[in-house]
């Protein structure tokens, strides 16, 4: 058995390659726009940036459960942005999250476009915005809040931690994918616990907090992200997937998962939405079928 020699770090730490893996090409430890590129801008009130990763199927569930609710204020345009080619670095993007991050959006309801980046206060702003899908009594915004925090505080380990050392890393380290194999069934079980006395996260009533949770821990049990779910035993967290199976049902959701997708069944790829009609006329399979008949 060969002994790999433990890495030393240096007393200060330069990037000079590289650090290997899945998304490498896009990694740098400085922020800040690589190159020119405005932003297109549609007619309608909210103008969405995204990709169809779990962050950004957060909003587009938001945005078409409003719509699905009779909020018309919700109307939306969404915009595809290609992280694995940089069009998160465009100058553009970086004007609306200067952290090139997907999802970001922009609010031209009001006089003075308004900014929102990060998934979690996008959500919270459309709550507020259209007094949709977040309890009005105290105790029962407290609840959903902490579990909309949660998602954002717990993921982290899922996605940047378990995820990329599991999938993504360039070679499969014991230690890690241990250390956050623990991590992310801990979460699942907190999950399960909780959903075995409730129909949703955060009580009786649907909320953002659902949204938040649904595509990560939800397509994690499902087998839709990082093909972990047999590692993971995730089928003993039956309350999850009770869960999970009942949120999935929802046509908003199913919609909301096809918006901004760039990978998967092409019939399941809307990769920009501009009106709801283009669920029936616009998604990547009637796209290619097209350009083979032109």
């Amino acid at each position: 058995m060969s002994e790999t020699a433990a890495y030393v770090p240096p007393k200060v730490w330069k990037w000079e390659q590289e650090s290997g893996g899945r998304f490498a090409n896009i990694n740098r430890p400085i922020a800040g726009p690589t190159h020119e590129k405005e932003l297109q801008v549609g007619k309608h009130p909210m103008q969405l940036y995204s990709l169809g990763t779990p962050n950004g199927v957060k909003v587009t569930i938001m945005l078409e459960e409003l719509l699905a609710a009779g909020f018309s204020g919700a109307e939306y345009d969404a915009w595809l942005i290609n992280i694995g080619q940089g069009d998160q670095f465009g100058s553009g993007f970086v004007d609306v999250n200067p952290n090139s991050k997907i999802p970001a959006l922009m609010d031209r309801s009001g006089d003075k476009p308004i900014r929102l980046f990060e998934s979690g206060a996008i959500l919270l702003h459309l709550a507020e915005k259209f007094g949709a899908f977040i309890p009005t009594d105290t105790e029962g915004r407290a609840e959903c809040l902490s579990w909309l925090f949660w998602q954002i505080g717990s993921t982290p380990y899922l996605g940047g931690g378990f995820g990329h050392f599991y999938a993504y890393a360039p070679e499969k380290f014991e230690y890690p994918i241990n250390r956050f194999a623990m991590e992310v069934k801990r979460q699942l079980d907190v999950l399960d616990r909780q959903l075995a006395n409730t129909k949703y996260i955060a009580g009786d009533e649907y909320t953002i907090a659902d949204m938040a949770i649904w595509p990560w821990y939800g397509a994690l049990v499902q087998n839709k992200v990082y093909e972990a779910a047999e590692f993971l035993d995730a089928s003993t967290y039956k309350n999850v997937i009770r869960w999970t199976e009942e949120i999935g049902k929802r046509i908003p959701v199913q919609r909301g998962r096809m918006v901004n997708r760039a990978m998967g069944p092409l019939e399941e790829q809307l990769r920009e939405r501009h009106d709801a009609s283009d669920f029936e006329t616009k998604t990547q399979d009637k796209i290619e079928a097209a350009k083979e008949t032109s």
